[in-house]
């Protein structure tokens, strides 16, 4: 891709279009758009030009995940800029994305404590999606407890993924496994990701002399924890609050309301609205401060997205209405609240659930959905190649349950071997055991009978001879409706 500064004919870059270019990213990072009134702004103060098209077939795992490349060029263009009187340059701004695809980028909240080196959990994980085609974005904020399978690892929180990926020196390290395991929940594919230190969001707000919002209810945190293992007590009255940036990231990060990290994710998307609405109204003040952003975002946020990209999808944004901004928190709806084995409460994803939502947020009419429709034709293809013996036991005491969810499942293209009834009748969720390797027949049965990860299990001994996986249906079963 042409360099920024070769574009320009090594021209100087004008205080603006810095900003344009310091904000694009910023904001990138840690909300994943803008407002209709920046991106025009910028628009409107530079003509266009014409730059190659972006390669979005480079896997995620491949892309340098370092920032520092591009910071010299444009370090040493605002030295100048600050050094020299203003002269006539040749402006840089580039055309809106021109991709049909979609476009989406897991943003990750990190969770470094003072004194701490090396791998690290992430606090926050949010998924940003924009459609070009259907001129859509939305946001999907996914709770640190969400009790997920991590590939290659097992079942765990999904705040460990990104921690994991760096203690097993997966393939494009923690942010790549995050990536992979928030891709295997949703079921769809994600493109960029952007990790961002807590102190880059203090600064940002600050730098932007705080933010408004609305708080719902009064919220008391007298354990909320300092950066050093202690506690550092937070409180905040409802109504509008005007806030700096250490308290903004307390309001976004404390847990200490009635629904927990659930409620949490959503005061989170709350609080990147607020930054975003900021920014819109301060943008000629911040032009002065962009030496400022610059430094915070090299320092403490990392992604694969590359400046030019960036600033691509940020003259897109004028293209796509507030209306069509959607958000989304997987909330009391779309999981199990549960024990795990630790006697730790968890989140146990219901997976039809939130792929309906995934479906509602990011698959609205005009979205191309083929991402989404290639997994379920490849994990059926692979489905066939396993042939496995599947048996079918009603573990409720409904009579006929599992006659009836065979029959349902026999139009769903699933083979029932065998029917039966579990030497228990008391099972409050359906379970699956699976003896041997057959782990696209479990995949499709724990999409289509909407089974907790919790309740699938590996066995040793088959409750009859051949059989490859045993379903034991539970009370929460129901038929879907047609």
């Amino acid at each position: 891709m042409t360099n920024l500064n070769q574009s320009a004919g090594n021209q100087l870059l004008r205080p603006r279009t810095i900003i344009s270019l310091l904000i694009a990213t910023i904001f990138l990072a840690v909300s994943g758009y803008f407002t209709y009134t920046f991106a025009k702004r910028v628009a409107a103060d530079n003509p266009i030009v014409a730059q190659p098209d972006i390669d979005e077939s480079v896997p995620v795992s491949a892309v340098n995940t370092s920032l520092s490349a591009p910071v010299q060029s444009v370090s040493e263009s605002v030295e100048a800029v600050e050094s020299e009187p203003e002269v006539e340059t040749v402006p840089i701004v580039q055309e809106p994305w021109t991709g049909t695809s979609r476009v989406t980028v897991l943003m990750m909240g990190i969770d470094r404590r003072c004194g701490e080196v090396g791998p690290v959990r992430t606090d926050s994980l949010m998924v940003v999606s924009i459609d070009p085609i259907g001129k859509t974005a939305a946001a999907l904020s996914l709770p640190r407890d969400l009790w997920v399978e991590i590939p290659g690892f097992g079942v765990e929180r999904i705040n460990q993924a990104h921690y994991v990926g760096e203690i097993i020196e997966y393939p494009g390290g923690g942010p790549a496994l995050a990536v992979d395991t928030v891709e295997a929940i949703l079921g769809t594919d994600i493109h960029h990701y952007a990790t961002v230190n807590f102190q880059a969001f203090v600064e940002v707000v600050d730098l932007m002399g705080g933010i408004t919002l609305t708080v719902p209810e009064p919220i008391d945190d007298p354990t909320y924890p300092d950066e050093c293992y202690g506690f550092d007590p937070f409180s905040i009255g409802a109504g509008e609050q005007n806030l700096d940036g250490a308290t903004a990231l307390k309001y976004a990060r404390t847990r200490a309301t009635q629904n927990g990290d659930i409620a949490r994710a959503g005061r989170q998307q709350a609080v990147v609205l607020a930054v975003r609405d900021a920014a819109v109204s301060q943008v000629g003040e911040l032009v002065l401060k962009a030496p400022r952003f610059w430094d915070t975002m090299t320092e403490n946020v990392a992604t694969t997205m590359q400046l030019e990209e960036a600033l691509q999808l940020a003259l897109l944004l004028p293209e796509i209405p507030r209306e069509n901004i959607r958000q989304g928190v997987i909330g009391d709806d779309y999981v199990f609240k549960v024990q795990n084995a630790d006697e730790q409460f968890v989140l146990v994803p219901r997976r039809q659930a939130i792929r309906d939502l995934r479906d509602e947020l990011f698959a609205l009419p005009g979205v191309d959905s083929a991402a989404a429709a290639d997994r379920e034709a490849r994990l059926r293809e692979q489905f066939e190649v396993e042939d496995a013996t599947i048996a079918l036991y009603n573990g409720t005491q409904t009579f006929g349950l599992a006659g009836i969810t065979e029959s349902w499942l026999n139009k769903q293209g699933v083979t029932i071997a065998t029917l039966g009834n579990d030497d228990l009748s008391t099972n409050v969720s359906s379970r699956i055991i699976e003896y041997g390797d057959h782990p696209a027949t479990v995949d499709l049965l724990v999409d289509l009978l909407d089974v907790p990860p919790l309740n699938v299990e590996s066995g040793d001994v088959p409750p009859e001879p051949g059989i490859d996986v045993l379903i034991i249906l539970g009370a929460n079963w129901d038929i879907p409706p047609e």
